[in-house]
């Protein structure tokens, strides 16, 4: 039977809060023996997620629910905001000519979720988003 290890987390909107999730991520990895390259990518992973619901959920309910689902063979994060949701086909792609040009550097988070992950995918509504994001580990 294959081991998974699941760790379910809400924390509140306070300055480096996600840190708090990246600890958990690291000791279920290490317990599994899960390479630390892997690791790093999903940091990276969760990092994003985690800000982008914190920062552009336009909640009056200042937490997020992360969970996370982890294997030898792969992981599962699912980031959980209850704000007013939006419409995830209409954002625009980053343009890199002009965020290496211009002044605002920032928008990169869903782009760089989806190139990272093996699946993502969003559901938002009035009542909140849910991003899923699977990590393939071996």
């Amino acid at each position: 039977m294959d081991q998974h290890i699941k760790l379910e987390i809400k924390l509140p909107k306070v300055t480096d809060i996600e840190l708090v999730a990246l600890e958990g991520l690291e000791l279920m990895g290490r317990h599994l023996g899960i390479p630390e390259d892997k690791i790093g990518e999903a940091r990276i992973l969760v990092t994003e997620g985690i800000i982008n619901a914190l920062e552009h959920s336009g909640s009056d309910i200042p937490y997020v629910n992360v969970d996370f689902t982890m294997t030898k063979e792969k992981l599962v994060i699912l980031i959980t905001d209850y704000g007013q949701g939006f419409e995830p086909e209409t954002v625009e792609e980053p343009d890199i000519s002009g965020k290496i040009g211009g002044d605002n550097k920032r928008g990169w988070g869903l782009k760089l979720m989806k190139s990272m992950s093996d699946d993502f995918k969003i559901e938002s509504s009035q009542n909140g988003t849910r991003i899923t994001i699977t990590k393939k580990l071996s």
